[in-house]
């Protein structure tokens, strides 16, 4: 019973983060027009990076938020270092029905094998991104689900940690202790700063929950950024804060899109039904540890997105 409430707990701050992502972005962006308007233009500028399109029929059916009709948004949080185009650790879909105003999110594990569409191999998928970059993490996306993705937002985590320095540091609620190297985090609440932060969101191996636990490192550090940055005493560092957002954050939503997006949310049923992969297994192939998704459970996900996307 205690490790059901558990996993539903953990379930939903899953749900909420990239929420906090994707609206706090939309606050820094938006509540401080006023005093940035011409900062927030050339970040918009640098981080609105359209998804090459291989085909006229696809740039045709390129959508707009503005319009009603269903649209996804594949989300994509990457540990890109120096020197390592990186991997995407974190692979998350959203599907949004504005007319019936609800909103599915699918979290797709890392190791899943699948095809690389444009690369000729079956691989674990985050490596779509190392290979090819967000438009082949896209592509095999799209392929892995059977679903047109039609947004993407990538947030390079290494970069986009620099924010908790301009911030001063964020402070988190740590659920275990833990120590890598120097490094030592106690149980209980810490305030980190960015590259004490990096480190956190980066343990594994010491954690004995491996993979799964870094990415709720991971999640709790976004969080506790976004929350800071959604504050009025942001207004005071702004510059600084767009300026690392802009190296860091890229997406094709336009400011347009933003703002539709932003009423549209608004209007949205607060419940996002969360569809995981649970019926799946570990395998070992040629001595590398895949996921290997159930075919069943496969389809009847790739339908009940279909379904909400209309399609």
């Amino acid at each position: 019973m205690e490790k059901n409430m558990k996993r539903s707990k953990e379930k939903k701050s899953k749900k909420k983060i990239w929420l906090w992502v994707v609206a706090s972005l939309l606050t820094i962006f938006l509540v401080l027009i006023g005093s940035v308007y011409f900062t927030i233009q050339k970040t918009m500028n640098k981080i609105n990076t359209p998804l090459l399109q291989t085909t006229e029929a696809a740039q045709q059916e390129e959508k707009t938020v503005i319009r009603k009709d269903p649209f996804s948004v594949l989300l994509l949080g990457v540990d890109e270092r120096k020197e390592d185009s990186g991997r995407s650790d974190t692979m998350i879909v959203v599907t949004v029905n504005p007319e019936k105003q609800t909103m599915k999110m699918l979290s797709i594990p890392r190791d899943t094998r699948t095809e690389i569409v444009g690369h000729d191999t079956v691989d674990k998928i985050n490596h779509a991104y190392a290979f090819g970059g967000v438009t082949m993490a896209v592509d095999t996306v799209e392929h892995f689900l059977n679903i047109p993705i039609d947004y993407y937002v990538f947030i390079n985590m290494e970069g986009f940690l620099q924010i908790i320095d301009t911030l001063g540091g964020v402070t988190i609620d740590n659920d275990m202790d833990l120590t890598y190297n120097e490094y030592h985090y106690p149980k209980g609440e810490v305030t980190l700063d960015g590259n004490e932060a990096l480190i956190f969101s980066r343990i594994r191996y010491e954690d004995p929950r491996g993979d799964f636990g870094r990415q709720i490192r991971q999640r709790q550090i976004i969080e506790a950024v976004m929350k800071k940055a959604s504050t009025p005493s942001t207004l005071l560092k702004a510059t600084d804060m767009l300026d690392v957002l802009g190296d860091n954050v890229r997406m094709n939503f336009s400011v347009k899109d933003l703002l539709q997006l932003q009423g549209l949310y608004k209007k949205m049923n607060a419940d996002m039904e969360q569809l995981s992969f649970e019926a799946g297994e570990g395998e070992r192939i040629r001595g590398i540890w895949y996921y290997i998704p159930d075919d069943k459970e496969l389809q009847r996900i790739q339908l009940t997105l279909n379904n909400h996307l209309e399609k």
